[in-house]
């Protein structure tokens, strides 16, 4: 038979209470490890932020001192590096800016600090172009005149003779389809001159040695400016001058093969002998413009 307890109410009470506070006393151990494990995660966070805010520097290497002997190489090393530095910018070409004309606004805008110049060496200044104007007729006429002046023993030649002999061939060559247009233009006038004023003497005393020494000039002047590839030499060439036609020819080839480039590439240089050209011109004798 089994054995049956019986409990009275107040006992029944005390043993709920004591039930209740053993369950109490659980909660709370159960409650305080949670708090304790929040606790321990808020100061792992912030240690673990410290620790990357804080800045990692590497260990320096151990610092050597160099011998003198080495430290004495090393600044020879560097003052002949210095040296030849320099000298290579010594050496090196001084660029020098091409001089120009200056108009009026640059000049008022130019400050005056940046336009200082030295007393001793005179200003550069680009060369001005000058325009010159001359007809072909009057630089003919220029031509005969310096050719007169030049031959004073010629008493009876005038300039009309010269420019005559200059006409004469021309014609010629026209007549014979040696050209088709004339060649008598300022500019080859010009050639023409250049060449005779380095050839004619001013000795000459025969009229016939003036006009082979003329007509020379010209067949060099025709042969390097003319239209065509080739010149008759018959027009050119007169009995009493055929033995030194061709030593006068070559002689002004050496002497003058310069110059004659020089006038056909250089502006100034043209200007030079046109307006050498122009100044013989006798004042006195009408103008002859034809």
């Amino acid at each position: 038979m089994g054995t049956v307890l019986s409990i009275s109410p107040a006992t029944k009470k005390a043993v709920d209470a004591d039930i209740a506070g053993d369950n109490a006393i659980n909660d709370k151990s159960l409650k305080r490890p949670s708090m304790f494990v929040s606790l321990s995660w808020k100061k792992l966070v912030a240690s673990s932020a410290k620790k990357s805010v804080k800045k990692v520097t590497p260990n320096p290497l151990p610092s050597r001192e160099l011998p003198p002997s080495q430290v004495a190489q090393l600044n020879s090393e560097n003052t002949r590096k210095t040296l030849q530095t320099e000298e290579r910018k010594q050496r090196a070409p001084i660029p020098v800016p091409v001089p120009t004309v200056p108009t009026n606004k640059d000049t008022q805008n130019t400050n005056a600090s940046s336009v200082q110049k030295q007393e001793s060496s005179p200003p550069l200044v680009s060369p001005r172009r000058i325009v010159i104007q001359a007809s072909t007729g009057e630089l003919l006429r220029c031509l005969g005149d310096f050719v007169c002046r030049r031959c004073y023993k010629l008493k009876e030649l005038n300039s009309g003779n010269v420019i005559l002999w200059f006409r004469n061939i021309d014609r010629t060559l026209l007549l014979q389809g040696w050209q088709d247009q004339g060649f008598i233009t300022p500019a080859n006038v010009v050639f023409v001159y250049l060449l005779c004023e380095a050839t004619i003497e001013d000795d000459v005393d025969n009229p016939a040695e003036l006009q082979g020494t003329f007509q020379t000039c010209l067949y060099l002047a025709y042969s390097y400016m003319g239209n065509e590839i080739s010149y008759p030499l018959k027009p050119f060439m007169i009995e009493s001058n055929q033995d030194v036609f061709w030593e006068t020819a070559l002689s002004i080839i050496n002497r003058l093969s310069g110059k004659m480039l020089q006038l056909n590439a250089d502006p100034h240089f043209f200007t030079e002998v046109f307006q050498d050209l122009k100044s013989q011109r006798n004042s006195s004798e009408g103008s002859l413009d034809r």
